[in-house]
């Protein structure tokens, strides 16, 4: 794994670029997460079915079977969306790719090409609940803002070096 040159408590973020030319440039926000926090929840879901076997030791075989796939269902359903990464790639002639890679090794990439992309916006979101930072993309013919991290919500200060790559791709005074 590349070195982080800012982490938070919850992200680690890192540029790296792949090729000799340094016009392709590399951002990954990648979860830092303690990998115990699966052994322990695995052990938390064994102690409930033995727990449900010693409840329905008296009952048919049916039930007890229908405890065992609520109980696997819950646990698919609890790891399946887990995003691993998020990489932005910008290419400066051609676009911007997104690549969301999710723990179980599956990969969704987007791409948006330069001449559809009107400007990459750093903005504030406000819910009732919570205040965060989210970078979008104004995209030509589209009503809706592409955000660059569908799934995670890193800090602004792991946004602010992605955003001005965005703004050098696009071009120089696309971010005044």
């Amino acid at each position: 794994m590349a070195k982080f040159s800012i982490t938070d408590w919850r992200y680690g973020y890192f540029s790296d670029s792949k090729w000799q030319s340094e016009a392709v440039d590399i951002h990954h926000v990648v979860v830092l997460r303690n990998r115990s926090n699966g052994k322990g929840f695995l052990f938390y879901i064994l102690a409930a079915l033995a727990f449900c076997f010693f409840i329905l030791k008296g009952q048919s075989i049916f039930v007890v079977l229908w405890c065992w796939v609520l109980n696997v269902l819950f646990a698919k359903k609890l790891f399946k969306g887990t995003v691993e990464k998020e990489s932005v790639m910008v290419m400066p002639n051609f676009g911007v790719q997104l690549e969301t890679h999710y723990t179980s090794g599956k990969v969704i990439c987007r791409f948006v090409p330069v001449d559809k992309i009107l400007k990459p916006v750093l903005h504030e979101c406000v819910t009732p609940v919570t205040c965060y930072w989210s970078l979008s993309l104004i995209i030509q013919g589209e009503d809706k803002l592409l955000l660059v991290f569908k799934e995670l919500r890193p800090p602004v200060k792991m946004l602010v070096p992605i955003w001005k790559a965005l703004c050098a791709g696009k071009n120089k005074d696309a971010c005044s």
